[in-house]
């Protein structure tokens, strides 16, 4: 195997990182919903919370394809 298609092998393997930020999300907004359906007194207490978790998820994400893209420039 030559250095390209190992370097192409390795930046899908970390692009896999995305798929779990989508799940992430998605369990963060429905919980996020649910929470406020059920309780919409805890609004401004779910919120809160809900953002730093999106925010957190996201880093993830932006860290991800920082990898991704490092691989394809040949940085790594």
């Amino acid at each position: 195997m030559d250095i390209a298609s190992a370097k192409l092998i390795g930046a899908g393997l970390a692009a896999v990182a995305l798929a779990g930020v989508g799940v992430g999300l998605g369990m963060i907004f429905s919980a996020w919903i649910n929470a406020v359906g059920r309780n919409p007194g805890s609004r401004s207490v779910v919120s809160g919370v809900g953002w730093i978790g999106f925010a957190l998820t996201e880093a993830v994400a932006i860290y991800a394809l920082m990898v991704v893209f490092l691989i394809l420039l040949n940085v790594l």
